[in-house]
């Protein structure tokens, strides 16, 4: 059973839980813009599919400043123990459940060849492992169902968000270590970089409102979300997102951090722009 999260966007159920918080300070707000902005932009018009929880938060801002149906979560982790050199395999009833939660939001084989959008997978990255294991459990069942694997491919995407580093010839790529990118278009695995204080917070110590949803607990009963004082005020931050991104303040950054992309030449991106200036003139 996929955990438990507050929907945020129609927060109903919060209830009296942010009582007592502090104020969240969102000192990584700027960062966190800069680099929504240029995940959309650089998505090709794709649907975004936020995998694992590290961008919990990019997902919290893009509820309250668009329209929720190109949004979705897939919670998935693949971290599991290693069986020499390689992880440990996903068993049969694994592997069964991880289709029937890609099913739930309509990933199937069937469903991605028929689909009219792209749909980008969006993920922090630093080696690229969670990214492999996803593309070759779609793979593995586009081919068991003999759906065409020449549509799909085109409307596949994978964005990683990456640390900032110094460009130069010898700077580590994920992508270009990862066999499995040569099967899609050039332009469908991209990266967008992130301040590496932001990346490191988001990545490895932000508290998040879920358990982490790992194969050995794919098959498990759902505890229910914790409501200790971490998660209440992590609670408090994210529908802080919400409300900014809602705000005429935050859907304008959100425009001109997408301005500044090439592919605002495109007519699908000044689409988007506008659609979020017009919301910010109307709130």
């Amino acid at each position: 059973m996929i955990p438990f999260r507050w929907d945020l966007v129609t927060p109903d159920q919060l209830g009296s839980l942010r009582n007592g918080t502090a104020e969240p300070t969102l000192w990584h707000l700027a960062d966190l813009v800069a680099c929504t902005g240029k995940v959309l932009a650089r998505s090709g018009d794709a649907d975004l599919v936020f995998v694992g929880r590290s961008l919990d938060s990019m997902y919290d801002l893009l509820g309250g400043a668009m329209t929720s149906d190109r949004l979705s979560r897939l919670p998935l982790s693949f971290a599991r123990p290693y069986a020499g050199s390689r992880r440990r395999p996903l068993t049969p009833a694994e592997l069964s459940e991880a289709r029937r939660i890609l099913a739930s939001l309509s990933l199937t084989p069937h469903a991605l060849s028929r689909r009219a959008r792209p749909v980008a997978f969006v993920d922090v990255v630093h080696e690229g492992a969670t990214f492999t294991e996803l593309f070759e459990l779609l793979r593995r069942w586009i081919d068991e169902d003999r759906e065409p694997w020449p549509v799909i491919r085109r409307k596949l995407r994978f964005i990683g968000v990456t640390t900032e580093r110094r460009t130069s010839p010898k700077t580590y790529r994920w992508q270009q270590h990862a066999p499995w990118t040569r099967q899609l278009p050039a332009r469908s695995v991209r990266n967008v970089s992130l301040h590496p204080f932001v990346w490191s917070y988001f990545g490895d110590h932000q508290t998040k409102l879920t358990r982490s949803y790992h194969p050995d607990r794919w098959l498990a009963d759902d505890p229910g979300p914790s409501r200790d004082d971490a998660t209440r005020q992590a609670l408090a931050e994210a529908a802080a997102l919400v409300a900014y991104g809602r705000s005429p303040a935050g859907r304008r950054a959100l425009a001109r951090s997408m301005g500044r992309e090439p592919a605002l030449s495109q007519s699908w991106l000044r689409t988007m722009v506008t659609t979020l200036n017009n919301g910010a003139a109307a709130g």
